[in-house]
């Protein structure tokens, strides 16, 4: 179950990782809605880190070597979801500063989820 994850995982964040690096103004464009929704657009950005984070938490419970890479990003997924949940004003805070005309800001995050989509591809094909 631990590989499935992995792949998942994988699958995720290179799709999202190049989705942020070549599509940076559609995803500021994604934020700006969801923060324009208020409180209920804040909730909706954190069901979507919770599913991931708990998907990984469930299944991925492994605190050794490289891919305990993939069992802290979880965990933090799971944090910053009960932080939207119970404080979405600090979440529609954080959505607030992507805007269209500062959308380069989302390459960032963009080539760190390559980065980590990459390892884990890595971490998959050891085994």
């Amino acid at each position: 179950m631990e590989e499935a994850i992995r792949v998942f995982a994988a699958v995720n964040f290179l799709t999202m990782g190049l989705s942020h690096v070549f599509q940076h103004r559609a995803w500021a464009e994604f934020f700006v809605y969801l923060h324009q929704q208020g409180r209920p657009g804040a909730f909706a950005n954190g069901f979507l880190t919770l599913f991931t984070g708990s998907l990984i938490v469930a299944f991925h419970n492994v605190w050794g070597g490289l891919p305990t890479v993939l069992t802290v990003l979880g965990w933090l997924f799971v944090l910053k979801a009960a932080i939207i949940f119970l404080f979405p004003d600090v979440g529609l805070r954080s959505m607030a500063r992507i805007r269209p005309e500062n959308s380069r800001v989302a390459i960032v995050p963009g080539v760190m989820f390559v980065v980590i989509g990459v390892a884990l591809v890595y971490s998959v094909l050891q085994n």
